[in-house]
């Protein structure tokens, strides 16, 4: 049998799981010792089962005969007269049944082309699976005869959420990096890594969430020049990775450093990346003093419980659908008709760098609720463009000086992408973040949650979230697009495809 544990760090029940299914499948039908001289009860043990889901316990008699005249109790260790399912005289029995799996239980099939209680079949189907129903379970058969019974191992899982990476910028280009990610049993394993290089955590914890479900907690020190991974997974599932490349850290102005009033400019970033399957976020932070360790830790553990989002599905989003359309403010630099929007071949002040000067803004502008729109990149025919930006911003006019650098810190949110960098996208902020991509979407979907602070990217062609960021919008923001230099295809602003 192959080693189904990729990795083991200080998980506990990984391990257990992997020696109760070589138990098992080293001996995959199991019986008590018989009392009847009529029947054996077998069974296949043990059973995995995600949290929420429905599972068949399979459990038989040997030779097979017709159960329908014969008592079958199933029960939990120790509590024979509470049983989970009662059945005899042909009828099930309802008064001592313990109280939680009542409406959960039924008999099933042990598989395909089973007969069910007229050929034994007298397996145990369980629906909405809890926590709590993990354990051993007895199938119990008695006939006039004699009766036999066998015990079954059910276990619990559930695949949590993918991992929330949170960067917090130190002194010296050094990066505070945490990975957390909850929602799982049993407890989860966490690896980090640098390229293919296995990174030892400053810190790894373990905790139960309200639920039940556990989460794991970790952080680390990088260089700021990092491209770091973090891993979550069970014994014997993929595992969840996010992943984040950082470059060039931020430099404080000279006036700054001797103020002790006003820091650094603050912002926030929160990126879920199903690309690589991760999320991110991201803070900057003015300059304090110097704290051990351990109050980083309680800063970054502080730090994941604010301003976290959740990612919405491109379903929903899309009954926000609105009809964008281009600022009519003219812009000798680009070409715009019938939606379509490209760049002037022209000699442009900024030679081939990207600036604002090649920017438009969309219109209506937004200053509550929900709103999406989707944008065409290309087609297969013509090819897909490689120079662009996408995304919103809160600036009333478009700056047209060359120098100007459009960033999250002076109202501009958006995703990009340049030639030079062909497997990635680039958010809007200081310092720089990537997203890898494998492959370049042919049309984009733009999720604004003004509310909730939450600007989405979405791959519309296959249904999957690109990246998002969060921010503290303020005033109207108005939906923002940058054909670029240099691309033979156009970038098109998509009509309402809601229907």
């Amino acid at each position: 049998m192959k080693d189904i544990s990729p990795w083991n760090y200080e998980s506990t029940m990984g391990p257990l799981i992997l020696m109760t299914l070589v138990a098992a499948l080293g001996a995959s039908l199991c019986s008590a010792a018989p009392v009847s001289d009529s029947f054996v009860v077998l069974v296949r043990s043990p059973v995995l089962v995600h949290y929420g889901q429905k599972t068949t316990l399979p459990c038989w008699l040997n030779p097979p005969q017709n159960a329908e005249g014969l008592e079958v109790r199933w029960y939990r260790t120790d509590h024979f007269d509470s049983p989970i399912m009662l059945y005899r005289a042909r009828q099930f029995e309802d008064a001592t049944q313990e109280a939680s799996y009542v409406g959960r239980v039924s008999f099933g099939s042990k598989d395909a082309v089973s007969r069910g209680l007229a050929a034994g079949d007298v397996s145990l189907q369980l629906v909405n699976v809890t926590l709590q129903d993990a354990g051993e379970y007895t199938c119990y058969v008695s006939s006039e005869h004699g009766y036999d019974r066998a015990s079954i191992s059910l276990i619990v899982t559930e695949t949590g959420a993918f991992p929330l990476l949170s960067a917090m910028w130190k002194e010296e280009n050094m990066v505070n990096v945490s990975c957390e990610s909850g929602g799982w049993y049993p407890e989860p394993s966490l690896r980090w890594l640098d390229q293919k290089q296995v990174l030892t955590p400053e810190s790894l914890k373990h905790s139960k969430e309200s639920s039940g479900l556990l989460s794991v907690h970790s952080w680390l020190l990088v260089s700021s020049s990092s491209e770091v991974s973090c891993s979550v997974g069970l014994s014997g599932e993929e595992a969840k990775e996010a992943r984040l490349r950082l470059e060039n850290p931020p430099q404080p102005d000279k006036q700054e450093s001797g103020s002790s009033a006003a820091g650094w400019v603050a912002f926030a970033l929160a990126m879920l990346v199903l690309a690589v399957l991760g999320v991110l976020y991201f803070t900057k932070r003015g300059r304090k003093k110097a704290k051990s360790e351990s109050d980083h830790a309680e800063e970054n553990e502080t730090l994941l419980q604010e301003g976290v989002i959740q990612p919405t599905d491109l379903s929903t989003m899309r009954k926000y659908y609105k009809s964008v359309t281009l600022d009519k403010t003219g812009n000798p630099y680009l070409k715009i008709k019938d939606g379509l929007l490209r760049d002037r071949q022209c000699d442009f002040p900024d030679k081939e760098k990207v600036t604002c000067l090649t920017a438009i803004r969309g219109t209506p502008g937004f200053s509550s609720g929900r709103h999406y729109w989707e944008v065409s990149m290309g087609t297969k025919e013509i090819g897909l463009k490689k120079s662009w930006w996408l995304g919103v911003t809160n600036a009333t006019v478009i700056p047209q000086e060359s120098d100007f650098t459009a960033t999250t810190s002076n109202g501009f949110w958006f995703l990009s992408s340049s030639p030079d960098k062909a497997d990635s996208f680039q958010f809007s902020t200081e310092p720089k973040v990537f997203v890898p991509v494998s492959s370049r979407p042919q049309t984009f979907g733009v999720y604004l949650d003004y509310d909730k602070g939450e600007l989405s990217f979405h791959n519309v062609d296959d249904k999957s979230l690109i990246g998002s960021l969060t921010a503290k919008f303020t005033g109207e923001v108005f939906p923002l697009f940058n054909p670029g230099k240099g691309d033979t295809a156009a970038m098109k602003i998509m009509g309402d495809r809601t229907g």
